[in-house]
């Protein structure tokens, strides 16, 4: 779609050029059958250096594409409208340009909100990187969880404080879905306190796509969905159930940064040799879920009852698979999962995901981009 678009801007800014052409009498130009005056002629031409601007800037992905865009619809319809009988099907071109700066701009919005709030939760954090993990430290947690600790090649480094990671998604909207919507999306987590903020974009068909953003901090968490980052299709915040589902997610994706499991807010109890559930709570916001190891001591599958949104009466089965478990940056960790929720009738996954790359103790806030280009 951005390639298309960039040619689709190309073309609509050489034509300006022929009515530039007339005006000094450089060219006959008849698809414009009035006079063109020289001083409509500079304004054609400076729409053809508008829309000429525009594709460069969008080539090297600077946001300033969408003010010289904007300007090039401006000023292109205004002499589309002074000889509209010639050139009225150039607004329909004006107007698919000034439909995608409208979409850039409310991507552009989007991500500085993010951005925004990460810098909150970066600055709100405990960076603790140099006492490290130690053999007693973990002498209080059930056997299976000490063990998933030690093989994950945690002791001996220092506890983790933030983690920043990057993912490639595959997601199902529906149960009865076959097919599967691609995307990409970056997470930000802090420890102390316990919190997250992650956004994806996803390609829904060949035209629309859609953005989000979940997010937990000081117990409570909100879910927003955009439809062309622009249309809001999902909206929830200041919800008990949702406060819940966001602090079970953090609670399962401790599995990426493992030493958050020493944190004073999860308790754990151990349920058999190779199973323990871990509670956490945090500022009035309480829930638990099951975390299943094998004979090794590697994770296999987070289980627990879920709300999956707010207008839900009763919780939900929701089971985390790992599907695949390697070393990155020193530390073992699921690399690849599959999240599903245990419908009456069904077993429903609807998420597959793999990480690709992940970050500790981080130093600077990492900013969020628009992660997903078709």
């Amino acid at each position: 779609m951005r390639i298309a678009l960039i040619i689709l801007i190309g073309i609509h800014g050489i034509i300006h050029l022929f009515g530039f052409l007339k005006a000094f009498g450089l060219s006959e130009f008849n698809e414009i059958s009035q006079h063109i005056s020289r001083v409509n002629g500079i304004f054609w031409l400076l729409t053809l250096l508008l829309f000429i601007t525009t594709v460069v800037l969008m080539l090297v992905q600077s946001n300033y594409w969408l003010l010289s865009g904007f300007l090039a619809v401006i000023v292109s319809q205004i002499l589309i409208f002074n000889f509209w009988t010639d050139t009225k099907f150039g607004t329909i071109a004006n107007v698919i340009i000034l439909f995608s700066t409208i979409i850039g701009y409310s991507t552009v919005h989007f991500n500085s909100k993010i951005n925004k709030e990460r810098i909150a939760l970066f600055e709100n954090s405990q960076f603790k990187n140099q006492e490290v993990v130690t053999e007693k430290k973990i002498l209080h947690l059930p056997p299976i969880v000490q063990k998933w600790l030690t093989n994950s090649g945690l002791l001996g480094k220092p506890f983790i404080s933030n983690t920043y990671l990057t993912q490639e998604l595959q997601l199902k909207m529906k149960p009865e879905q076959t097919s599967w919507n691609n995307g990409k999306a970056e997470q930000y987590f802090t420890i102390q306190p316990p919190a997250f903020n992650w956004n994806i974009n996803t390609n829904l068909n060949s035209i629309l796509s859609a953005v989000g953003r979940d997010k937990f901090e000081n117990g409570k968490g909100e879910m927003t969905i955009k439809l062309l980052s622009l249309i809001p299709v999902v909206n929830v915040k200041n919800d008990k159930k949702i406060n819940q589902a966001t602090l079970q997610r953090y609670l399962a994706e401790i599995i990426w940064f493992p030493s958050a499991s020493l944190s004073q807010y999860i308790k754990w109890e151990p349920i058999n040799n190779y199973c323990a559930r871990a509670t956490m709570e945090f500022k009035g916001t309480k829930g638990s879920g099951e975390f299943h190891f094998n004979k090794d001591g590697y994770f296999e599958k987070f289980v627990a009852m879920r709300y999956q949104d707010s207008k839900d009466t009763e919780p939900t089965k929701w089971i985390v698979t790992a599907t695949k478990t390697k070393e990155m940056n020193g530390i073992k960790i699921p690399v690849e999962c599959e999240a599903s929720w245990g419908l009456k009738n069904e077993k429903w996954t609807w998420l597959k995901l793999k990480i690709t790359d992940i970050k500790y103790n981080v130093t600077e806030m990492p900013i969020a981009k628009n992660v997903y280009h078709k």
